[in-house]
């Protein structure tokens, strides 16, 4: 039977002054949004690649706009959510447990911040759920970059100070203490800082060539 895959992925509306604010220094507020937009645009192109292959129902969690604003901007082809309250522990479990309680069998949660998560990767990650409860994209800033389960697990989300350098080390060691399996994904680079910048212009200047 074939497995019910959903990918969801956390983005916000790109207004300037609220978007990739750590880059507004570099690139101004109106810049920097329009690098989140042009950021955003990337991750759904990898995700309808992915589509084109596997089956998968991708949602788009939301900050920032509303939902009349999403589909304007981003399509009415997508399942579009509101990211709601709480920290990003509240934010990912929450949806996570939406995603289970609706029949799904393997869920996956991204960011839009790393160019180099694409296609290859997304169905690298579905597969890894076939043997193993859960599957982690390590950052090179110490957290992660995708996340994915196939059942829902609360306490991955509890006692972790996010933003931090110890995300992905103190959510392996919850999942130790739960006898979880773990499958770890290439470690990549979070475009936030000026410094970064210089990814995203390696990843345009490849698929440009």
């Amino acid at each position: 039977m074939t497995s019910i895959n959903r990918l969801i992925i956390f983005t916000r509306y790109p207004e300037a002054g609220k978007a990739k604010t750590r880059l507004i220094p570099a690139l101004g507020a109106e810049g920097a949004a329009a690098l989140h937009r042009q950021m955003v645009d990337h991750t759904l192109q990898q995700a309808q690649i992915f589509q084109f292959q596997h089956p998968a129902c991708v949602e788009v969690r939301f900050a920032g706009g509303n939902r009349v604003l999403m589909q304007r901007w981003l399509g009415t082809d997508l399942m579009y959510t509101v990211q709601g309250e709480g920290d990003l522990g509240d934010r990912m479990a929450r949806s996570f447990q939406s995603a289970f309680n609706s029949g799904v069998d393997r869920t996956l949660i991204i960011g839009t911040d790393c160019p180099d998560l694409n296609a290859t990767l997304l169905e690298r990650a579905f597969c890894q759920l076939q043997h193993h409860d859960l599957v982690l994209g390590p950052a090179s800033d110490g957290g992660y970059y995708l996340i994915g389960l196939r059942r829902f697990i609360p306490q991955l989300f509890m006692n972790i100070e996010w933003s931090t350098d110890s995300v992905l080390e103190r959510t392996v060691a919850i999942a130790a203490e739960l006898n979880l399996s773990v499958a770890l994904l290439p470690i990549l680079s979070d475009v936030d800082y000026p410094a970064d910048l210089k990814i995203w212009e390696r990843v345009t200047a490849g698929r440009r060539e």
